[in-house]
């Protein structure tokens, strides 16, 4: 028989249809027929799931040296360890601190750029006739510590207590007295204590407490209103002399030193805090990790003994805490710079 193209396709047809047939008998025995397994779809993880898995970044507006810094360091030191990621310092100084806090919040909200600042945040909008409120567009975190200011004069100024300070300035107006910043709380407490003492001073502002305290010691500046942690060392080694502390009561780790209302001056009270935030738009989740992570770090021994040495006392708690103080101070500023007419220039 003549064997045919068109044939052998009938053939190979016909057995197609048989195999069909019969791998569908076997489907049908075995059960319904299903479709065919498909991967699973791996979705891709939310920030908030994987943070986090590189290095966190701390923005710090002012230079190193300072109370800042320390606080920003002595937490940074703790975090890494916790959350098995470096946590690197970013000092971007400047403008009151305008800079570092500007750049904070122009950071990606993924909760790898963190701002540590102190109450700049709440004082230099008004201070600096700012245009911007920074605390709409920053979201809180936690309220790291507290500490006084303290007036400091270099020993070979003749004076040891805030009357003859007065009373030589009273000789000398527009002695110069240097701060950690145009804006910053210690230049209003300056403005705030020249008012109340009807005296003048020249304010020379520095780029943090760190410049401004290398220019007290060398005798540039021959009075200053910093933070404790710059001045703590020097002053133990007789280097500086603390006339006063701006705080309610005495710090206990300056129990020798008088405040600011013990020298007569009621009701001059400044503390300086510092806190974390991070620009708006960063995921809930994430801004509870660093709050939880950070609040461990303050309660832990070794760090609560580190602050404490230079006069700083950790506080901690809720993010809603750290909202309270920075409204609350915004609020404060804004009444005394109107009141003082304090001027940036």
């Amino acid at each position: 028989m003549r064997w045919s193209s068109n044939r052998g396709h009938v053939m190979f047809n016909l057995l197609r249809r048989r195999e069909f047939i019969r791998l569908l008998g076997g489907a049908a025995a075995a059960g319904p027929l299903s479709a065919p397994a498909r991967p699973a779809l791996t979705a891709t993880p939310s920030p908030d799931l994987t943070w986090p898995n590189r290095p966190v970044r701390f923005i710090v507006p002012l230079a190193a040296g300072g109370g800042l810094d320390f606080v920003a360091r002595v937490i940074g030191e703790y975090l890494s360890r916790a959350i098995g990621q470096q946590v690197v310092i970013e000092n971007k100084t400047g403008a009151g601190g305008t800079i570092g806090i500007d750049a904070a919040i122009k950071s990606v909200p993924d909760g790898y750029s963190v701002l540590v600042t102190n109450d700049n945040v709440a004082s230099a909008p008004h201070v600096l006739r700012l245009n911007v409120d920074y605390l709409e567009s920053l979201v809180p975190v936690i309220q790291l510590a507290r500490q006084p200011q303290a007036l400091a004069v270099h020993p070979s100024f003749d004076v040891k207590s805030v009357a003859e300070l007065i009373a030589a300035v009273k000789v000398r107006p527009g002695m110069g007295c240097a701060t950690s910043g145009v804006g910053s709380n210690q230049h209003v407490l300056l403005e705030w204590f020249a008012k109340m003492a009807g005296i003048k001073f020249n304010h020379i502002p520095y780029r943090g407490a760190g410049e401004a305290i290398n220019d007290l010691i060398a005798g540039h500046v021959r009075v200053a209103f910093l933070g404790p942690t710059a001045l703590i060392p020097h002053y133990k080694a007789g280097i500086v002399r603390l006339l006063a502390q701006s705080s309610e009561t005495r710090s206990p780790n300056l129990p020798e030193v008088p405040t600011l209302q013990e020298a007569g001056f009621k009701g001059l009270v400044i503390e300086s805090w510092y806190g974390a935030f991070v620009p708006v738009g960063t995921p809930p989740a994430i801004v509870a990790r660093l709050n939880a992570e950070i609040d461990m770090a303050l309660t832990d021994a070794t760090t609560r003994k580190s602050l404490v040495q230079t006069a700083t006392e950790a506080i901690g708690g809720s993010a809603e805490q750290l909202a309270r103080v920075a409204q609350y101070d915004s609020e404060k500023y804004a009444r005394l710079v109107k009141e003082l007419g304090i001027k940036a220039g």
